[in-house]
């Protein structure tokens, strides 16, 4: 069996990413500045995005679903008048409409799409479609229809409008496209609209104070030192001490008794079990066991 090349690298790397490159050329430019054998992502940010994506090194990519599964905040802006293809200013323009919307308009409805709402998400995405990205589709001339999904937008605010440009801020659900959410704004107003700028400001449990841009990951010496541990993503999920004997037990996929112990976390069903202060699993507490989810490899 052939042994992937690179160090057993452990943590998370927040990256503040730049605009024009994708998330997965981030992937492939840290992945080979810590040498590392495996990286992911946590939430994929399109090329014209900035902001906040969680790089996952070694055993942290055990936690992307953790951390894809939180909510996630956004700013951005739409600049009303006319729609493109890819729902952002690197498209090509589709329609048009002279009906530019007052600051009252906006206001008045942006309290609609608060709450769990419907949204199809632009052809351009990287959802699967009969085992392609629509993207790919989307690019070679093909009708690429999409469902509509159900997401939700916990708040959503106006913060600036000049001219025809509107500036807004969202925290919204996995899933939540704002390319779509933008376009969807100027429509429910008689308008067409398309985003002129997207950056992420928190993904989950990560914001922007956690980010580093990658020009000055490039140029530092101990690059090891902006890794963060794998229990940051967990920092919102109650601790349980496990002895090596229970330690050993979790990592074979032996469930523990729940039976006398005082430790357990309060209207939870779930714990990070730590051992001698190194994490062993993410583990489902029930009423007759305590199961390991997640299990993780660190010394």
């Amino acid at each position: 069996m052939k042994h992937k090349k690179g160090n057993n690298v452990n943590g998370w790397l927040i990256i503040d990413k730049p605009e024009g490159m994708g998330s997965t050329q981030v992937v492939s430019i840290t992945k080979r500045l810590f040498n590392a054998k495996k990286n992911g992502h946590a939430g994929t940010l399109d090329p014209f995005a900035t902001g906040v994506l969680p790089i996952a090194f070694g055993e942290a990519t055990k936690l992307i679903d953790f951390v894809m599964d939180g909510s996630k905040e956004y700013e951005f802006t739409i600049r009303f008048g006319y729609e493109t293809d890819t729902g952002d200013c690197t498209g090509t323009k589709t329609i048009s409409s002279e009906n530019i919307p007052t600051k009252e308009q906006i206001l008045s409805i942006l309290p609609s799409f608060i709450g769990k709402i419907k949204q199809t998400p632009p052809a351009y995405s990287a959802i699967k479609i009969n085992g392609e990205r629509a993207y790919n589709l989307a690019r070679k001339g093909e009708n690429v229809e999409i469902k509509e999904r159900e997401i939700e937008i916990f708040s959503l605010q106006l913060i600036t409008y000049e001219k025809d440009i509107a500036t807004l801020k969202t925290v919204c659900s996995k899933g939540t496209y704002i390319r779509s959410l933008g376009q969807d704004i100027a429509r429910a107003i008689d308008c067409c609209g398309h985003l002129t700028s997207l950056r992420r400001t928190k993904c989950g449990i990560f914001s922007i104070g956690d980010t580093i841009l990658l020009d000055n990951l490039k140029n530092m010496v101990y690059i090891a030192q902006t890794l963060l541990p794998l229990e940051t993503s967990l920092r919102d999920i109650a601790v349980m001490a496990v002895s090596e004997d229970e330690a050993s037990k979790l990592k074979q996929g032996q469930a523990l008794s729940p039976k006398g112990r005082k430790d357990l976390p309060n209207n939870s069903s779930r714990a990070v079990a730590v051992c001698n202060q190194v994490l062993i699993a993410i583990v489902r507490i029930e009423e007759t066991k305590i199961s390991p989810i997640r299990v993780f490899n660190l010394t």
